[in-house]
């Protein structure tokens, strides 16, 4: 059985289905630092993404978190799931890598602001491993403001506005199948 391969990759294997192996829970042991628990809160939304994980995704956002993409925004954690996870990121394969991530603790130390560089490439569902099929790549800057501690009771640090600034693009934007997400 398996994902059918366009003609000329008959003998090409697919690399994988994702996820391939059951992510970290959600609740890291031993406790995490302030800095860590920081980008803890970025990486379980990326990965949440990355292997179709919406326990892990939703764990990054406050309930009435607001997300910015490229100009658009969406209001409150169903909306944002709704409209970006489950209309579009589930459908594909994806990876999410960050870097150059750094990190503001405001006074007082429940609330911080991060800021990183992000790389994300995006293939149509089952197609990420078969070579020259068609992506949509971006680059550019994800800034968030986080809130941590009790705020849900479990001492998370969560996300309650996150933006992402693609500076560019590479590929064919068709692969995002939804148009009004990332210009």
């Amino acid at each position: 059985m398996g994902i059918p391969k366009p003609n000329g990759t008959a003998n090409l294997p697919i690399i994988s289905d994702k996820p391939s192996a059951p992510p970290l829970p959600i609740l890291l042991s031993p406790a995490l630092t302030p800095r860590e628990a920081i980008t803890d809160a970025l990486s379980r939304f990326l990965i949440g993404m990355d292997n179709n994980s919406p326990p892990l995704f939703d764990s990054a956002f406050t309930p009435d978190a607001r997300w910015e993409l490229n100009g658009r925004v969406l209001e409150g954690l169903p909306t944002i799931h709704a409209e970006c996870y489950d209309a579009t990121i589930l459908k594909l394969d994806t990876t999410h890598s960050v870097s150059n991530i750094r990190i503001e603790i405001v006074e007082g130390g429940k609330e911080a602001r991060l800021e990183a560089v992000y790389v994300a490439a995006h293939y149509r569902g089952g197609e990420g491993g078969i070579e020259g099929s068609p992506r949509f790549v971006t680059g550019g800057i994800y800034t968030a403001d986080l809130v941590g501690g009790d705020e849900e009771g479990d001492g998370l640090w969560r996300m309650k506005v996150f933006r992402m600034k693609s500076i560019w693009t590479e590929g064919f934007r068709s692969v995002m199948g939804v148009h009004r997400i990332i210009k």
